[in-house]
């Protein structure tokens, strides 16, 4: 249960720190919300954004659910621009030695609202990343801890969000649209009826970001991901996770058994796009944006056509098919291509890599990777 907060009723020249957005809703605040002094709103989510010199202090970041596939690399991009120290990984398990020594990692459970909070105050964060969540396929397997780990510790941290003023940044999914959306392409703004409870949580968290921006101001933010590919890190039980693994096996042992059918298209991205554009967007002024979520696009493909692309580095590559029925359904409720107009107009979204780029980056980097280990090549 979230813990009641203290009461704090704020003075006039309190309330004159609010930003534009926010004075307007200040009354409308629950008596618990009032303790929030937005220090760090009026720094950042000032409408001024669009027409005043950039911020002099650099944000400070909390990552939660960091040891997954995007934590790492986004704390690498941030810490590049704005200090190791400034960007802080968290997780529940424990980190690979190189995590310690490449910037500061702590403890954090999402569903510890109290732990959390502390972070958040001692470490005086005014960022936000929330990537903790079951994804599509081992939610289903587990819906319970789905439920509460994607639904519980999304409220936990949208309270504390609320309660410290903080530009908070939730990713969606392609998991957040259903069989009754459009698929070919999927708007923004449409009809989603998900059939998972990783999708379901994902809606929920869109709609719950959204009400809390335009009642109380919250500078919430949300991408919706394609599949996102990477060779650094290991599939997470996500349904598009083929098209990651089909590269290790390719270079590990020529051959790889698909779980979906081979002409099941959705859409995928690099993870250097991904991450290029959660900051582009956390850095977007305010006023540009039309929206609090926004597709991201760079590329469709199915199985049989990756493959192709691989042959053609890779001539040997075999691949089979045994079918998941469980993850097929899931494919098959999903959109084949996103509509990512809006971003590229308001805030200049563009990705950079196509499948023939990313082909050729995801086996050089594996096939690097594997030889650093001493691991066989195919």
């Amino acid at each position: 249960m979230t813990p009641s907060l203290p009461v704090c009723m704020p003075t006039a020249a309190v309330l004159g720190q609010f930003c534009q957005g926010c004075l307007s809703r200040a009354q409308n605040l629950p008596r618990h919300r009032l303790s929030c002094l937005p220090r760090q709103m009026s720094r950042w989510n000032s409408q001024d954004t669009c027409i005043s010199s950039p911020p002099r202090e650099n944000p400070r970041v909390l990552i939660t659910g960091g040891l997954g596939q995007l934590g790492v690399g986004l704390a690498q991009m941030l810490r590049k621009q704005y200090g190791t120290e400034n960007v802080i990984l968290s997780d529940i398990k424990k980190p690979p030695p190189h995590i310690y020594t490449t910037g500061p990692f702590v403890y954090a459970d999402v569903l510890d609202y109290k732990l959390l909070r502390e972070l958040i105050v001692n470490n005086r964060i005014t960022w936000l990343v929330h990537y903790s969540a079951l994804l599509s396929a081992v939610g289903e397997a587990n819906v319970a801890l789905a439920r509460k780990i994607n639904i519980t510790g999304l409220h936990n941290v949208l309270d504390l969000a609320l309660e410290n003023c903080l530009r908070l940044f939730v990713p969606s999914t392609i998991g957040a649209f259903g069989p009754s959306s459009p698929r070919d392409p999927a708007p923004d703004l449409c009809v989603q009826r998900p059939r998972t409870i990783y999708g379901v949580s994902k809606v929920h968290g869109e709609l719950m970001g959204e009400y809390l921006h335009h009642k109380y101001g919250l500078d919430f933010r949300c991408l919706r991901y394609p599949g996102v590919i990477s060779a650094n890190t290991t599939p997470g039980g996500g349904t598009t996770d083929y098209a990651v693994q089909i590269f290790h096996d390719a270079l590990s042992k020529g051959h790889h058994e698909c779980y979906l059918r081979p002409e099941t298209r959705l859409p995928m991205m690099h993870i250097s796009d991904c991450h290029r554009a959660t900051v582009e967007f956390m850095q977007a002024p305010e006023c540009q944006l039309t929206l609090r979520t926004y597709n991201i696009a760079a590329m469709s493909f199915t199985p049989e056509e990756v493959a192709q692309e691989i042959r053609k580095h890779l001539p040997h590559l075999k691949v089979t098919y045994n079918l998941d029925t469980v993850r097929q359904t899931i494919a098959d409720s999903w959109p084949v291509r996103f509509d990512d107009t809006n971003a590229r107009r308001d805030w200049g979204w563009a990705p950079a890599y196509g499948l023939e780029e990313l082909v050729i980056d995801m086996l050089r980097s594996i096939q690097e990777k594997r030889t650093n280990e001493g691991l066989p090549v195919s």
